[in-house]
């Protein structure tokens, strides 16, 4: 018996981890459209369960969430300049990401965990200077209009 449910519950462990998906993000100094200073994705969606990795293409870079724009009981994080650091979603919700030295010239991204835009207002409370909080503003929209465009399909389609 004792057997049984150990295979039971490695059996749903693995399938639980199978299901995570592992997210790379770019830090570029320009993309293809020609932005400079720039997170290959800006509004990264992601599940709990997820690892999201930020590798630095271009030297120069890190990411690091804001100070008080996490989902309650979501672990911050801060990566080292020019090293990966890779972010284990845990918490549904919206976390505000910035490049250290570029944020003011608008290298940020939002990651919104299980399509939650519930803490969105503390988001926007973190008061990012510079380009990168007009940008977080835009995307915290982004963010909100994306699960309104859900939800209407989800009604139309019951």
């Amino acid at each position: 018996m004792r057997t049984l449910i150990m295979s039971t519950a490695l059996t749903l462990g693995t399938a639980i981890g199978a299901m995570a998906e592992t997210i790379e993000i770019e830090m570029l100094n320009k993309n293809d459209e020609g932005e400079r200073m720039v997170f290959s994705e800006e509004l990264i969606r992601a599940e709990i369960g997820d690892v999201i990795r930020f590798v630095p293409t271009d030297k120069s870079h890190n990411a690091a969430s804001v100070k008080n724009a996490v989902p309650e009981g979501q672990e911050p994080f801060r990566g080292k300049i020019n090293k990966a650091v890779e972010y284990e979603v845990t918490e549904a919700g919206l976390t505000a990401v910035i490049c250290t030295p570029h944020q003011a010239m608008g290298m940020v991204a939002l990651i919104m965990v299980n399509d939650d835009v519930s803490n969105a207002e503390q988001i926007l409370d973190a008061r990012i200077p510079g380009k990168g909080g007009k940008k977080i503003e835009a995307l915290v929209e982004e963010a909100r209009a994306s699960v309104v465009d859900v939800e209407e399909e989800d009604e139309q389609t019951s």
